[in-house]
């Protein structure tokens, strides 16, 4: 089976004033998921120079197929931080579900595994299907 491989690489600056939720603008690339997704995430601010990569899929009409899972966590501080910033990764992606796809996005984006690497602080982060 063929893996269709894309990387983003986001930087912050790039975020500021781009797609909300709540605006429900209609996202026809990988790009303009992993920019919607971003700018929902707020990192805790005593993070550090903490990261966590999730894993989650989409249906096609751009619900989450179960809940983000961390598959890589690095955070300064405690297990009290730990979990503090990998339910703030987690609750960006999922504050920002539903999301509304284009039919060319959504007819290939259906089950297919994503990672996510949310860095703080938010300096550069990405998004790719496995």
């Amino acid at each position: 089976m063929k893996c269709v491989a894309a990387r983003l690489m986001i930087a912050v600056g790039m975020l500021a004033g781009t797609l909300l939720p709540s605006q429900a603008a209609t996202l026809n690339t990988m790009a303009d998921v992993g920019a919607a997704i971003q700018a929902c995430w707020t990192p805790p601010a005593d993070a550090g120079n903490s990261t966590v990569t999730l894993s989650f899929s989409f249906k096609r009409d751009g619900t989450l197929i179960g809940p983000p899972r961390a598959t890589a966590v690095k955070v300064a501080g405690d297990d009290k931080a730990r979990q503090a910033f990998i339910d703030a990764a987690t609750a960006a992606v999922k504050n920002c579900t539903p999301l509304t796809f284009s039919p060319t996005l959504a007819q290939g984006i259906g089950g297919k595994v994503f990672t996510l690497q949310l860095v703080s602080p938010k300096q550069l982060q990405s998004v790719s299907p496995k």
